[in-house]
């Protein structure tokens, strides 16, 4: 018998055509339970009251109230249900917006189901995902922001070093893939490994580097000088 916790969830989003096919994606998923779904940020804040979901799934840009403003709303009177933005924006001013405002996950919906599906999951156990186009172009204007005060990196004494003390080889040059923005498919085709051997190696580093998700330990990695960020 499957004892698996079903994990409930809201689609917000004002494109039917899309709202249908991400439906039909998670429907092939027997733990995710699509509750209800809507077409505008102003019916979340109903729609949560009345299904308690785990997961709202949020597009980020429709007609009288935006997905930030709408999650702003949920946040505050729905703290345990947990918002995933949906965008075409990659632009770090749209996806800090989103974070601040107390969303848990910002994707693109250039995504693959597999990660549409990913995201899911990690969200709704506690912690937080990116869009692995996302995470670099936050990766670079982190590095951005924390060179403009330095005059010269070789100069200040930073030093690229891979974390051998912590991690394996293989589990270094995930690391570096995962700052690269890759996500696990392209990682396992970079090293022509599967990509159940990638989803090993990065529980792996999280383990050690006691961080929650992959965001984090990218971020602690950029700050520890373990991974190079073009």
């Amino acid at each position: 018998m499957n004892t698996t916790k079903p994990i409930n969830i809201i689609l917000i989003d004002d494109h039917k055509l899309f709202r249908e096919g991400v439906k039909r994606i998670l429907e092939f998923e027997p733990q995710f339970n699509v509750v209800a779904e809507g077409d505008d940020g102003a019916v979340a804040n109903k729609l949560v009251k009345e299904y308690s979901p785990d997961v709202v799934l949020m597009d980020i840009n429709m007609p009288n109230m935006n997905g930030v403003q709408a999650t702003a709303d949920l946040v505050r009177h729905f703290p345990k249900t947990r918002v995933i933005i949906l965008s075409i924006h990659d632009d770090e001013s749209y996806v800090t917006h989103a974070l601040k405002t107390g969303a848990q996950g910002y994707l693109l919906k250039e995504m693959d189901s597999d990660s549409l599906i990913e995201a899911i999951r990690v969200v709704s156990e506690g912690g937080s995902y990116l869009h692995p186009k996302v995470t670099h172009n936050l990766v670079k204007e982190y590095r951005r922001l924390a060179e403009e005060n330095i005059t010269s990196i070789a100069d200040s004494g930073v030093e690229f070093r891979r974390p051998l003390h912590l991690l394996t080889k293989r589990e270094c040059e995930v690391l570096q893939l995962l700052a690269d923005g890759k996500s696990n498919r392209a990682v396992a085709e970079s090293l022509y490994i599967s990509e159940k051997t990638v989803k090993n190696h990065v529980s792996n580093i999280l383990q050690k580097m006691n961080v929650n998700d992959r965001t984090q330990a990218v971020v602690s990695a950029i700050r520890k000088g373990w991974v190079e960020v073009l």
